[in-house]
């Protein structure tokens, strides 16, 4: 079997942009077979599957194939995996190929020691992108008790993590030429618009989420007008919400849609805010497993939401805020950490 080394170089050496990971998940079945392992690949994940036989509950790993586009400022390659010192540097490196990298190689570390239970590692596509698959895969997948998504917080364990609820703010008004302004009464569809996002600053803070803090309502587009001397008859700004569990989506929406003048059009409400349970299991399992575990709220979505309902926490090697940037890197020490930890959590919580 590779070290978490080799089999991370090799996985971020394979191009995966969002929908052309058919590549790299060849590779990732040809070592899940080379090591013994039960694994099927499929149009929504490859999936490793290991039985105990014996009854008990259901952990699954989960993490995605999928990486951003480059873009621009790299100083190396992107897709050429560089190590310099403790660190190795390409696109997914972090997100979330050092994830895929310790699951896969924890597998293999327990293959044949479960006490009892099961134990799944699932790595989805296109998580970078709404084509998502890890809806599919965790359905195909039956009863899952638990789960740890792979994704980039320096081994520390996100126990809650923000949704996020995209809207557009449309204002209506009366298109006249500019010229005619002060003839009469009329709307100006941007001033309308511009008096409600100045009300968006704490516009929900009544409900602060203990980890996350409160929910947060951002602008992040503009748009409007017909010509430079004409008054429009329609602007509108895009919201990007930013929740937490203690604002449903539903609630949240209907409480904005009270507070503003102008109409909120919700665009996408899929990915809901998430937490790990006051009680976890889990959660008591990777405590044993690493006494100096930290905790934190994650502002960032992952398919988390897709195991929503679970026992579950996000953790996995790498910086967050390297994960979509030029030089991308991880640190080696974290990837072979978190087999470790992946393997210790899944023999203290399959027993």
């Amino acid at each position: 079997m590779p070290t978490e080394t080799e089999l991370l170089r090799e996985l971020v050496a394979i191009p995966s942009v969002s929908g052309a990971e058919a590549e790299v998940a060849r590779f990732l079945e040809d070592v899940a077979r080379r090591a013994g392992l039960p694994v099927l690949r499929d149009d929504a994940s490859v999936t490793i599957a290991l039985e105990s036989g014996r009854p008990g509950r259901t952990l699954a790993l989960i993490s995605h194939l999928d990486v951003v586009p480059p873009g621009e400022g790299w100083t190396r390659d992107p897709f050429t995996p560089a190590i310099e010192g403790d660190r190795l540097y390409g696109r997914g490196s972090g997100d979330a190929k050092a994830s895929v990298a310790a699951m896969t190689l924890a597998a293999t570390d327990l293959a044949g020691r479960l006490s009892a239970g099961r134990l799944l590692v699932i790595q989805g596509y296109g998580e970078e992108t709404k084509a998502t698959t890890m809806a599919t895969a965790v359905a195909r997948a039956g009863r899952i008790d638990a789960a740890i998504v792979g994704e980039p917080t320096n081994l520390a364990a996100a126990v809650a993590q923000r949704g996020l609820m995209m809207a557009d703010l449309v204002a209506r008004g009366d298109q006249r030429h500019a010229g005619y302004a002060s003839d009469g009464a009329f709307t100006n569809a941007i001033t309308s618009l511009a008096k409600d996002l100045s009300r968006l600053d704490g516009i929900v803070a009544e409900r602060p989420h203990a980890v996350l803090g409160p929910t947060t309502v951002t602008p992040t587009m503009l748009y409007g007008g017909v010509s430079r001397n004409v008054t429009p008859p329609v602007a509108r700004a895009v919201l990007d919400i930013r929740s937490t569990p203690a604002w449903p989506h539903p609630e949240l929406a209907a409480a904005l849609a009270s507070r503003l003048d102008c109409e909120l059009v919700v665009t996408s409400d899929r990915l809901v805010p998430c937490e790990t349970p006051a009680e976890s299991r889990l959660l008591a399992a990777a405590r044993r497993a690493n006494q100096a575990l930290a905790t934190f709220g994650s502002p960032t979505c992952s398919d988390w939401v897709f195991v929503r309902d679970c026992d579950a926490f996000k953790c996995g090697p790498g910086t967050s805020r390297r994960s979509h940037t030029a030089d991308e890197y991880v640190d080696l020490p974290e990837v072979a950490a978190a087999r470790s930890f992946y393997a210790r959590v899944a023999q203290e919580y399959l027993q």
